[in-house]
């Protein structure tokens, strides 16, 4: 299994992270803390995905904007939120989506939709990659320690724990979100 993550560990982040990868990169930072990665690679990897995958769909729904209202319809309350929180936060929700679980892929269409600067866009989200990438790589590598160290024997069971906690925040969030 190691061999396994170490030869396709970074080509799965790349592509988990291009449209997310807020889970992919906390178990990168994990099982870079058990030596099967590298930190700093798997923060690279993940932050430039992001990035290229934040660009593709701004730009995708600035050149095809027919597309991007298609693919944008079945989430009307998302969309609605999206638009709400570019309202309140200006430009600054470049940063805020990153770590808001599910609207990260909305709010590149719908900036891409209005006349906001591609240049601004791509410049703040950048910065936003970045911060993204070192907080989220960085806590999770420091959070392996203590998962890790409380299964030491079965470091892929601890991974196993943190996927089940993951999953178990992101079920919360959808349920908020309805209600």
């Amino acid at each position: 299994m190691e061999e396994f993550i170490k030869d396709w560990g970074y080509i799965a982040l790349f592509l988990y992270s291009f449209g997310g990868g807020f889970v992919g990169l906390v178990i990168a930072g994990v099982l870079s803390y058990a030596g099967d990665l590298n930190i700093y690679l798997s923060i690279l990897v993940a932050g430039v995905s992001n990035f290229l995958g934040d660009q593709f769909l701004f730009f995708l729904a600035r050149k095809n904007k027919s597309y991007a209202k298609g693919m944008m319809k079945n989430y009307g309350r998302k969309i609605a939120l999206a638009h709400i929180m570019m309202r309140k936060y200006g430009s600054f929700v470049v940063f805020i989506q990153k770590y808001i679980y599910g609207i990260k892929t909305l709010i590149p269409l719908a900036m891409g939709l209005t006349k906001y600067s591609a240049l601004k866009f791509s410049i703040f989200n950048i910065f936003a990659t970045a911060t993204w990438a070192c907080v989220v790589g960085y806590a999770s590598y420091i959070a392996g320690e203590v998962i890790l160290s409380s299964a030491d024997d079965f470091k892929y069971f601890g991974l196993g724990i943190v996927v089940i906690v993951l999953l178990t925040v992101m079920y919360i969030f959808k349920r908020i979100e309805k209600s």
